[in-house]
């Protein structure tokens, strides 16, 4: 008994932060595979599969070690009219991790969980976002969705607009 209680002593626990970085690197893989997003220039792509709405991927900005994306389908929200669900994503390239910085249009983390929530509070809302965005990237790549159908849009009629430019800013 002494010798198992030794043994689980010494295997390393996987802590929360290390849990969520483990998942910003697997959405980074995920979403690097499915639309290869540092590779496109700013601007809104639509990948139609054929089974499903069709998604839109607006690649906000490329920077030098970043890339900032918004995540959508190509419906709107009978109440709101803004794009739902709608993820916005920034990816490190240099550190090869993608984090879903808010997932709800109009609501940055500050409108879902108040001004100074405790630490454990931000943690397990970024690690609620994150698996989502891991399971929604799968589940548009399950539905054939990927480089081969993603093609860009030009500003049109009847065409979903650019979205507004954001000012950078020191946080997410």
């Amino acid at each position: 008994m002494h010798e198992v209680a030794a043994r689980q002593a010494s295997i390393p626990r996987l802590g929360r932060f290390a849990w969520l970085m483990g998942l910003y690197a697997e959405n980074f893989r995920r979403i690097t595979r499915l639309f290869e997003p540092v590779d496109l220039a700013p601007g809104m792509y639509v990948s139609s599969s054929g089974s499903g709405p069709d998604v839109r991927l607006d690649v906000l900005y490329q920077h030098a070690y970043t890339t900032e994306l918004r995540l959508t389908y190509t419906m709107r929200d009978p109440v709101t009219g803004e794009p739902d669900p709608s993820a916005y994503l920034r990816l490190y390239r240099d550190a090869r991790q993608a984090e879903a910085t808010h997932c709800y249009v109009g609501r940055r983390w500050q409108d879902v969980i108040g001004m100074y929530p405790p630490a454990a509070e931000v943690l397990d809302h970024r690690m609620r976002m994150n698996t989502f965005l891991g399971k929604w990237i799968e589940y548009l790549a399950e539905n054939g969705h990927g480089v081969a159908t993603l093609r860009p849009v030009e500003d049109g009629v009847g065409r979903l607009p650019l979205p507004p430019v954001r000012a950078v800013a020191g946080g997410g």
